[in-house]
């Protein structure tokens, strides 16, 4: 299977005609033909119906395309990425991070790293899930971790980054925006999001005013589902702040409570990579002169 036949299946399945995916892929119609038929012979299975018209796809001809376009697409990415690596750096440093963290800090990180390391790319790898996972399969080289999550991680140096704290969240004209300490009493009265792959500890806090009897609860799947109930008014919720993506769209006030969350970098002990190490001090250096920003 070449990505020539590759292209001319996907363009079939678009169009379902021999002539204008022909066309699109500036061929003639016999060899466009041709090399669907040949694909069809390699995978064992026949991928079009033909018709008078052109050509629709099989049941099993959808599954396939279906397949094969996000295959494509990652063929696309990878072959774009090799070509900006070879023509400007020599090492590339990976970084799993869920989309929030890297807003603020990784792009100015990535600057301050680049003034005094040149040749090194820097490539982010945004992840809402599985990012340790991701990390222990060899496939990234730095994960952003909740400490207690390293507990039991073997052949991996952890770094400390921050501490992070609680913040409650809510819309901007809810009149728990003015305040600027939220305490328990604050919150009865309210509906409180919880749940969403909450980390133990807020877990354990949001355990704690449930048990009160003193506000409504909803469950929320993920933290995305969770803004948009408070966008839309159905409550309000407790959020690390190291999910804050500082645009603004929402309020977050600091919640009255001495728990925080410690927030880390996991790299590998067999990656001694001068330039890795020489990232790592910049992210960390970032963030402890982050003193006024809400963390």
């Amino acid at each position: 299977m070449t990505t020539k036949q590759i292209d001319y299946c996907i363009e079939l399945a678009h169009t379902e005609s021999f002539s204008r995916g022909a066309e699109n892929m500036f061929v003639s119609q016999p060899t466009f033909s041709y090399q669907i038929k040949l694909l069809e012979e390699e995978v064992g299975f026949e991928i079009f119906v033909r018709n008078g018209k052109g050509a629709t796809l099989t049941p099993a001809g959808q599954q396939f395309v279906s397949f094969l376009t996000n295959m494509r697409e990652e063929l696309k990415r990878a072959i774009e990425q090799g070509q900006n690596f070879s023509t400007k750096y020599h090492d590339n440093i990976t970084v799993s991070l869920m989309v929030r963290q890297a807003i603020y800090f990784l792009p100015e990180a990535i600057k301050e790293f680049e003034k005094e390391t040149t040749g090194t790319q820097i490539t982010p790898r945004f992840q809402y899930e599985n990012g340790i996972d991701s990390f222990l399969k060899n496939e990234t080289d730095v994960v952003f971790a909740l400490e207690e999550q390293t507990k039991q991680l073997a052949g991996t140096t952890v770094h400390k980054l921050f501490k992070s704290h609680i913040y409650l969240i809510c819309d901007k004209n809810d009149p728990l925006a003015s305040k600027n300490l939220i305490s328990d009493e604050d919150i009865y009265g309210h509906t409180l999001m919880v749940g969403g792959g909450s980390p133990a500890l807020l877990r354990s806090v949001q355990q704690k005013l449930i048990s009160s009897g003193k506000i409504e609860y909803f469950n929320s799947p993920d933290h995305d589902t969770t803004l948009t109930n408070i966008a839309s008014g159905k409550g309000i919720c407790l959020s690390p702040g190291f999910l804050n993506d500082h645009s603004g769209q929402f309020a977050w006030i600091p919640y009255d409570c001495d728990d925080t969350f410690s927030c880390v970098l996991c790299t590998h002990k067999t990656d001694c990579r001068e330039s890795l190490t020489a990232f790592i001090k910049t992210l960390q250096k970032m963030y402890k002169e982050a003193v006024a920003f809400p963390l």
